[in-house]
């Protein structure tokens, strides 16, 4: 009965993959500009372009913000297994001029250079832990003013933007398709809360391309043909469309970034870039994908609720790996409630993965069924399902199922570690560290030599209360935390 019930396993873990295969044609994903799911196609296959919207660095990132980058990593990923590593440039910026960064500084008493560089290192540091590839590109918006003032000056041209009081503001009602993204009209764009009212506008929701800045403030000279004068310096919509035309061109493929950047950041870099003519093949990207929100308590996890957890704050209760599973749990639209519960299903669910692994696996082919799951929509929790299947043939010693399941995983980012090191892992308050616990094996085996059995075994019964399992081998004496 075991044996036909292992045989009946694999056969339709088979069968499953076979079928995936053939269905896995095309790469699909859901378009928030045309509200569908689409069959996904680049302009150019040998140039696939992507823009995910990076940090304004003013602050360490919190977990929240790491769920887009972890998406558009691994769509990234996806998308050079499908067209080639050098097929696809992958950019993500780092917005360093914003009024946000200004008031840190002032608080601090430094220049904005101190409070971005500080902050870019932390969202590096944190997004690298969590295995996410750095990206092709990384422009930062002070190194792109005038491509940004270039922009400004092409849409004050062709009327689509005017100069008030030191500003200079993209004119809404001078671009039909306005609001098409977001799916406002008018009263629910001048209705709210991230609209700025000003009496200077001919517009309540006419966006700020440019504004002024006092003397101790960081600003940039304007060219002499705007209708304004003095220093100043870019709006935040401005920057994105300014850097995407440096960097990628024209239309670009996908443009990533959550959901709470619809309206109206990305609303705004459709309606500048496409008024400048920038953006001439549809609303500036084929494709808009918005991943959701984070939720902690029931809230979004924002800065401004102060509800956040920063990657490295929860790397000191948990291994980098899990907060990734954790992240790619849920599929990439849908919210996703942040909790120790989640956490520790990660983690076990990683455990087993790595229990799996450590009996060795050659790397094998991504499995079809990985395939096909991420291919409709990145869909990962159908993914880690496939996974599951595959652990479980791998553990009854299919290795074509074990190497399977070691590039699948690789594919979407995770099994990046030696098994002996997850199971050893960094110690925890309280924990022994590893050159402890390899001091205590030392004495064990110095005991055994001694044919000191009563000292040696409890040695290996006081590591085990502490949670270390000892595996003894003819190559040699392993150790894990259990």
């Amino acid at each position: 009965m075991v044996i036909q019930s292992h045989f009946g396993a694999r056969e339709r873990l088979r069968d499953r993959q076979k079928v995936a295969k053939c269905a896995f044609m095309t790469l699909s994903l859901y378009d928030s500009y045309t509200r569908q799911k689409r069959d996904f196609a680049p302009a150019d296959p040998s140039r696939v372009t992507v823009y995910c919207c990076g940090p304004t660095v003013y602050a360490p990132p919190h977990i929240g913000n790491a769920r887009a980058a972890v998406v558009a990593d691994t769509l990234q990923r996806l998308l050079k297994h499908l067209y080639g590593e050098g097929a696809v440039i992958f950019a993500r910026n780092f917005t360093d001029i914003d009024d946000k960064i200004m008031a840190a500084a002032k608080a601090e008493g430094v220049d904005i250079s101190v409070i971005t560089e500080r902050a870019t290192a932390a969202y590096l540091e944190g997004l690298d832990a969590l295995g996410c590839q750095r990206p092709d590109v990384a422009p930062k918006a002070t190194e792109h003013i005038d491509g940004m003032q270039a922009l400004v000056g092409t849409l004050l041209a062709r009327g689509h933007a005017y100069g008030a009081e030191g500003h200079v503001l993209f004119d809404v009602e001078s671009y039909d398709e306005y609001g098409k993204l977001s799916g406002l009209d008018q009263d629910s764009i001048i209705a709210g809360a991230r609209v700025e009212v000003a009496p200077y506008k001919k517009n309540p929701s006419d966006f700020v391309l440019w504004k002024p800045s006092a003397d101790d403030e960081p600003g940039w000279e304007v060219p002499g043909d705007w209708p304004i004068k003095g220093r100043g310096r870019p709006g935040w919509h401005l920057e994105c469309s300014a850097m995407i035309q440096s960097v990628l061109g024209g239309t670009i493929d996908i443009h990533l970034g959550g959901a709470d950047l619809r309206f109206p950041h990305h609303e705004n870099e459709i309606a500048q870039s496409c008024c400048a003519g920038n953006a001439e093949d549809g609303p500036l990207a084929r494709f808009w994908v918005h991943n959701g929100m984070l939720r902690f308590g029931g809230e979004k996890m924002s800065k401004s609720l102060g509800n956040i957890q920063t990657p490295q704050d929860l790397m000191e209760d948990w291994p980098a790996e899990v907060l990734r599973f954790a992240l790619l749990s849920a599929q990439y639209r849908q919210p996703l409630e942040w909790n120790d519960e989640l956490l520790s299903s990660c983690k076990a669910q990683l455990d087993r993965f790595y229990r799996v692994l450590s009996d060795g696996a050659a790397p094998g082919d991504v499995a079809p069924g990985v395939l096909a799951a991420m291919g409709d929509d990145l869909n990962t929790p159908q993914a880690i399902a496939v996974l599951h299947e595959l652990r479980d043939a791998a553990a009854k010693g299919d290795a074509t199922a074990a190497g399977q399941l070691l590039t699948s995983g690789q594919l979407i980012g995770l099994f990046q570690q030696d098994p002996a090191a997850w199971f050893q892992g960094a110690a925890g308050e309280g924990e022994l560290t590893p050159d402890a616990i390899e001091a205590l094996i030392a004495d064990r085996q110095a005991a055994k030599a001694a044919k000191d059995y009563a000292l040696a075994d409890k040695i290996r019964d006081d590591l085990a209360a502490k949670g270390i399992v000892l595996e003894d081998s003819a190559q040699g004496v392993t150790w894990r935390r259990g």
